[in-house]
């Protein structure tokens, strides 16, 4: 959706997602789809029905709860009072049980002591918008029903849908987009009525997914909240995998829902990269996928991956995501081949990797640094991403046998030279990164969760970390500085700190909590060696992710935490979200500190060593392609359950 458009995003928080992507639903929180907003069963981006309202008795029946169950399904709760027995009591259960798929089944039980007999109707419509056009408000008005087999259809010259009910209706008017049945039920007797929404005339369409190359992994562990954050950031990950129209095989991880269930080249494989303990499978598509892509006409962007520009609040102009996703691509492969990427597979992706290192070796300015856009700013955020490419690329050349690997390196210690001596801004409190260069090299002193990046290096082989753009001393600084109240919101990292000019505790990128970047700060901090920081921002993402039914959105306020208040939801994020999702898994396998190098056969662990969490076993993992586990001990001491034969434990 263009960017001109975000702000009339309707807003989403409260309502009640189930996702199988091409497949959505959007509930509001009672479960009647009542046609108005955006809530209705879609696929593919188009809405199927916008109308779904029960009623029992001539009444619509009382809400009473609705809640997610998974990644793909929810259950709405209500009741009814017929008039059937005396006094305040309900004596109608109604329970809606709905899927992605666009299937729901609607249970009513009575609790009265005689027999009842109860009209039930469904009135259903569409206007068989697409999702877009819904969230701009150009929906346009229902479309006329016909009568189908066992319920209704709508159809447009492009798009078609139909409901069809089990059993079937005793009644189908088709001008009122009605269905009627005449239910009896006997003291404690359930009847069910199934509605199934396809786009096609017959049975249930297929939910077009594909195989989940994610491991099923679980945590358990002293603090129960960490078995079910895992948990459901594994199933909304799932949740969002869609095949690449071009090579069905292939899946990628889709941004998120409801605005972006497609592919975002950089969000694609970043989450990717944080669910490499689940296996190589989803890099290896997502990379393959992105190779593509690549563009291949001559020219400053020869190698470079196509991504659109995102905004990046008031005082930076729009990024390109492109640039990041160029930047990871070598970086994700270079990691997976140590995670346990077949070699072969790896061998394929390669030319791929250094085309994106030879555009950047392009991309370079004059200064040494990275424009994003060129010509444009110097993003603290992007040297690191660079400089990351850089030395895990130079590491993957060498390993494959490939020349350039100490061009690269020696790329890298430039870098770091250059980085530390026109970034760093000191000051009385130890000083600070510059969010950005600006042109003229002029710094922009703002304190942003960008910074974050600085401290993840990457993994090389051996188990090695990287080295980063900062020195021991600055990085201290900035471990300081992120785990400060200005920084930590008490639920996870501010993308601004709060004095900044500009902040905003709704701003995505000028002080919201965005998870991704949390878990980059927590997994960064604990390989750092920063203990209290990184524990500190676990625990309040911990606690958000709780209490946001350990769903978190891609984003939410970053109102300060105070005694007996909850994270505010920011109305237009998406959740669930794939770097959402991802994170979960990044930061709760942090707490391990996993550094495999599957080339060379061993596995290194380096626990955080105050075992924020407890006791932590995490099983179901994958590494050199076989499943992996390993516990955490209560004095942070790690320990390898379960490994390949050929793994051994490294140091």
């Amino acid at each position: 959706m263009p960017a001109a458009h975000r702000s009339e995003l309707p807003p989403v928080h409260g309502a009640v997602m189930c996702v199988a992507a091409p497949c959505l639903v959007i509930s509001p929180e009672h479960g009647q789809l009542t046609g108005r907003g955006i809530d209705g069963i879609y696929r593919s981006g188009r809405r199927l029905l916008s109308r779904c309202v029960l009623r029992v008795g001539g009444r619509d029946p009382v809400a009473v709860q609705g809640r997610s169950l998974a990644a793909d399904r929810a259950v709405f709760t209500a009741t009814v009072r017929t008039g059937a027995e005396p006094g305040p009591d309900p004596d109608i259960g109604v329970e809606r049980f709905r899927h992605a798929d666009g299937t729901e089944r609607i249970t009513l039980r009575s609790f009265t002591a005689r027999p009842v007999r109860l009209p039930v109707e469904v009135l259903l419509g569409t206007d068989l918008a697409e999702l877009a056009s819904v969230a701009a408000g150009r929906a346009g008005p229902e479309l006329p029903a016909g009568v189908h087999a066992a319920g209704l259809r709508w159809s447009t010259g492009e798009a078609q849908a139909v409901t069809a009910a089990d059993p079937p209706p005793d009644d189908a008017l088709a001008s009122a987009g009605l269905l009627r049945w005449q239910l009896e039920l006997a003291p404690g007797e359930s009847r069910t009525i199934e509605l199934r929404t396809t786009q096609h005339r017959v049975g249930r369409a297929p939910a077009g997914q594909v195989a989940n190359p994610l491991a099923d992994a679980r945590a358990e562990g002293d603090d129960p909240r960490a078995e079910a954050w895992f948990r459901t950031s594994v199933e909304d990950l799932g949740a969002l995998l869609l095949r690449d129209p071009e090579e069905p095989g292939d899946a990628f991880a889709a941004a998120g829902a409801p605005w972006r269930l497609g592919l975002a080249p950089a969000e694609s494989l970043w989450a990717a990269r944080m669910a490499l303990p689940l296996g190589t499978g989803l890099a290896a598509a997502t990379l393959r996928i992105l190779a593509r892509t690549q563009t291949e006409e001559r020219g400053p962007d020869l190698g470079k991956i196509p991504g659109p520009l995102r905004g990046a609040g008031a005082q930076l102009p729009p990024g390109c995501t492109g640039t990041e996703a160029t930047l990871a691509f070598p970086v994700v492969l270079a990691e997976a081949r140590l995670w346990g990427m077949p070699e072969e597979e790896v061998a394929r992706l390669l030319p791929a990797a250094e085309r994106c290192l030879d555009w950047l070796r392009g991309a370079l300015g004059e200064d040494g640094f990275l424009a994003d856009p060129d010509p444009g700013p110097r993003r603290c955020e992007t040297q690191a991403h660079a400089h990351r490419a850089a030395v895990l690329g130079a590491d993957l050349l060498a390993a494959c046998g490939r020349p350039g690997a100490e061009e690269w390196r020696e790329r890298a210690v430039g870098l770091r030279e250059r980085f530390r001596a026109r970034f760093w801004i000191d000051g009385p409190d130890g000083g600070r990164p510059a969010s950005a260069l600006h042109p003229d090299g002029r710094p922009l002193p703002r304190l942003t969760g960008a910074a974050a990046h600085l401290l993840d290096t990457g993994l090389l082989s051996s188990g090695r970390l990287a080295p980063g753009l900062l020195d021991r001393t600055r990085a201290e600084q900035l471990a300081r500085l992120l785990g400060a109240p200005a920084m930590d919101s008490g639920w996870g990292l501010r993308s601004m700190a709060v004095k900044e000019p500009g902040h905003n505790p709704f701003g995505h990128r000028s002080g919201a909590v965005r998870a991704y970047e949390s878990a980059v700060a927590v997994a960064g901090l604990a390989q750092a060696g920063f203990e209290k920081e990184a524990a500190g921002l676990l625990g309040g993402l911990l606690d958000a992710a709780e209490a946001f039914g350990y769903r978190l959105p891609e984003m939410f306020a970053a109102e300060q935490r105070t005694a007996g208040s909850a994270p505010v939801p920011h109305p237009a994020a998406c959740r669930p979200a794939a770097v959402a999702a991802a994170a979960g898994i990044h930061a709760l396998t942090a707490l391990a500190g996993i550094r495999p190098d599957a080339p060379a056969g061993t596995v290194a662990l380096a626990p955080l060593p105050g075992a924020p969490l407890g006791g932590l076993r995490l099983s179901g993992l994958r590494v050199a392609g076989e499943p992996f586990a390993v516990r955490i001990s209560r004095l942070g001491l790690g320990m390898v359950e379960e490994a390949a034969d050929v793994l051994q434990l490294g140091g």
